[in-house]
Order: C-alpha cells, then sequence, then structure tokens
C-alpha cells in the first residue's frame, strides 16, 4: 500500500514562531513512518515558505536557509505544493495537512482559508472558529450566551491610544471608561496575541497607561479584564461539535505573578500539575463548560480551554480557548491526553483521522 502525503506546516510570523519550531519536532516524531510520508514546509518570521529538507534541520535551525520554496498552492484541483528550487519547479501531491502553528497567521483563520480553497483535509479547527477563538474579545461575545461566566471586561481600541501620543484627551477617555466599570489590578491583553505576548496587570491608573501603550503594538483591539483571583485550570477537547470529548483537568503553578510568556517557557519554576485536587463536583463543571465552548465555536479536531477557579467562591471562570495548543514537551494539551490513556503518537493519529472525516 502507497503511503499518503503529509505536509506539516510550522512557523510563522507570529509572536510563537520559536515554539510552534519546537512543538513541530514533537508532533513530525509521532507521526507513522509506514504510513506517510512527511513535507515539512517552514513559513519563516518574514512570511517565506520553505522546504524543511529534515526533521534535523528543524531542530538546528538550518531550514531557514533552504534555497527551495514550498507554496501550498490554492487551486482545489490540484491538492499539491508548489516546490521552487534553482534546479527549477516541481510539484508534489498533498494528502493531508498538520498545521503545527501558533497566533496569528497560523491560529486564526487565516491559512485555515487556504486550506479550504485548495479543498486539502486539515488538523485543527476551521476559519470561524479558529478566528473567532484566536479574538478574544469575540470568544467573550461567543460565550455569554451559554451562561458561562467570565472576568468583567473593558474593549479599548489601540487607535484611540495611538491618537493619545498627540492628545492626551485619548488616554484620558480609555483610562476613565476602565475605571468605571473595573477596579484595580486588572489584566491588560492584545485581543488576538498569543502565549500571553504583550500581556501586562496593572495596580494604579499610571501601569494602565503603560499596559495599554504595550497591548496597543500588539494588536488592534485590547482587552482590560478585571483580575480573578484563583487557581488556573486547564481541559483538552477534542472531535467535533457535535460530538466533543473532554480530557482530564491539569493546573498551572505559575512562577510569575501571572503566567506570562516567560513564566511559561522559560522559567523552570513554573509547573503543570495532571488531576490535582479540586471540590466535589469541579472537575465535570470544567469539562462539560469545555465541551460547550468548543461546540459553540463550531471548533473541530483540538483545542485547550482555560479557566479560573476562584478563591472566594470556588467558581470557575472562563478565561480563553486555544484552537491550536502547543505540543512541547511541557505542553498541556499532549500530557492531558497521556494521562487519559492516549499517547502522542494515538493523539496525532486521531488528529489526522479527524482531518479526512471533516465535512465541509
Amino acid at each position: 500500500m502507497s503511503k499518503k502525503s503529509i505536509a506539516i506546516i510550522f512557523g510563522g510570523q507570529s509572536s510563537e514562531h520559536d515554539i510552534s519550531c519546537i512543538s513541530v519536532q514533537t508532533v513530525a516524531k509521532a507521526v507513522n513512518r509506514d504510513v506517510y510520508e512527511i513535507t515539512y514546509i517552514g513559513i519563516t518570521k518574514e512570511g517565506h515558505w520553505l522546504l524543511a529538507p529534515s526533521l534535523e534541520s528543524i531542530a538546528d535551525g538550518s531550514w531557514r536557509t533552504s534555497d527551495t520554496s514550498a507554496i501550498i498552492s490554492p487551486d482545489a484541483t490540484k491538492k499539491e505544493v508548489i516546490l521552487t528550487s534553482p534546479s527549477g519547479v516541481s510539484t508534489r501531491k498533498i494528502d493531508v495537512i498538520f498545521p503545527v502553528m501558533h497566533g496569528m497567521y497560523g491560529e486564526d483563520g487565516t491559512i485555515q482559508g487556504l486550506f479550504e480553497l485548495a479543498q486539502i483535509p486539515y488538523v485543527g479547527c476551521g476559519v470561524l472558529a479558529s478566528a473567532a477563538g484566536m479574538d478574544k474579545v469575540y470568544t467573550k461575545i461567543i460565550v455569554e450566551d451559554l451562561g458561562i461566566r467570565q472576568a468583567e471586561y473593558v474593549l479599548v481600541r489601540a487607535v484611540d491610544v495611538e491618537k493619545s501620543e498627540s492628545d492626551a484627551a485619548y488616554m484620558d477617555e480609555q483610562v476613565r471608561r476602565v475605571e468605571e466599570k473595573l477596579e484595580y489590578p486588572v489584566f491588560i491583553k492584545p485581543s488576538k496575541a498569543g502565549s500571553s505576548q504583550g500581556v501586562s496587570k496593572a495596580h494604579d491608573r499610571a501601569e494602565l497607561i503603560e499596559g495599554l501603550k504595550l497591548a496597543a503594538k500588539h494588536d488592534t483591539k485590547i482587552l482590560v479584564e478585571r483580575n480573578i483571583v484563583g487557581r488556573e485550570v486547564e481541559c483538552a477537547v477534542l472531535g467535533s461539535a457535535s460530538d466533543v470529548k473532554a480530557s482530564g483537568i491539569g493546573e498551572i503553578l505559575a512562577a510569575a505573578e501571572f503566567y506570562d510568556f516567560d513564566a511559561k517557557y522559560t522559567n523552570a519554576e513554573s509547573k503543570t500539575v495532571i488531576s490535582p485536587e479540586l471540590p466535589e463536583g469541579k472537575e465535570e463543571e470544567i469539562r462539560n463548560a469545555a465541551k460547550a465552548i468548543f461546540a459553540a465555536l463550531d471548533g473541530y479536531g483540538l483545542s485547550r480551554v482555560d479557566f479560573f477557579l476562584e478563591k472566594e467562591t470556588n467558581e470557575i471562570v472562563f478565561n480563553e480557548i486555544n484552537t491550536l495548543p502547543g505540543f512541547t514537551s511541557i505542553s498541556m494539551y499532549p500530557m492531558l491526553w497521556n494521562a487519559k490513556g492516549m499517547n502522542i503518537e494515538e493523539l496525532v493519529e486521531t488528529q489526522i483521522q479527524l482531518a479526512f472525516e471533516r465535512k465541509y
């Protein structure tokens, strides 16, 4: 039996480029080489699509010097990748795509739109779920209809923050809006940035202004949220909106004041706990909420849904959904499924089979 051709796409133009280059190695090693022939496509931070010659070239970063471009054809009659090198142009048929990309231009529906134009089966959420899940403001709007508690928030436009450089009245207005609705401390988040890039915590007006300026560098919309004091817990889901399966619960023990990029990926003191002790009934409540949110966004394939367990009330509070969660050695998503008896090889194969089963 001939092997199927799978394109694994990684890198990208987002702030999570380097994390993607780690995640892809975990995924690629789990792909069954007896069944699939792998084409590695790396996207540089500048947006250049390149053929990565090997897994080793991804590990050492030398793929970025590849002299062969690799571009998915949007022509639905072709279902191929176009390879252009100094020796000429060739094509390679693709049966399925596994995007291992986090953040903008990888997890936000843009590249998923290309896959759908090409009509090539692909792993993960579709255009709508990816776009809505990436945008924290619109995720909140969708989840509001489910009756699941969320942190109160104020939306600030980056353009108004930028205008304040020449007219302080613009910043004064944004600060007034925040202070009328929320008490300090507050979290300031770019609506579409991932891995906590551009996120800060403000304890007073001066820190709020600095946080808004920082977030405005990362996105056009800024989410200012009430601080929730409690435990950070996460749940992995897989399947389709009509048939969602949820893992057990994982807990984040952040080394920093909050789980920012450094605490998540570079601080060895940050820890994850699988199957933590929770108040009676809370695990099932979190699992049900995770499935409901995934279904409401019309999720497909995989997602990780994050919550707080508020200290004072023991209520669960929805935080965010990640439609293409990390696959590094310390990533919660594969760890949660491993705890349920599904190892990384089974998890990757399940996602590929879901890609083939997708209905457009």
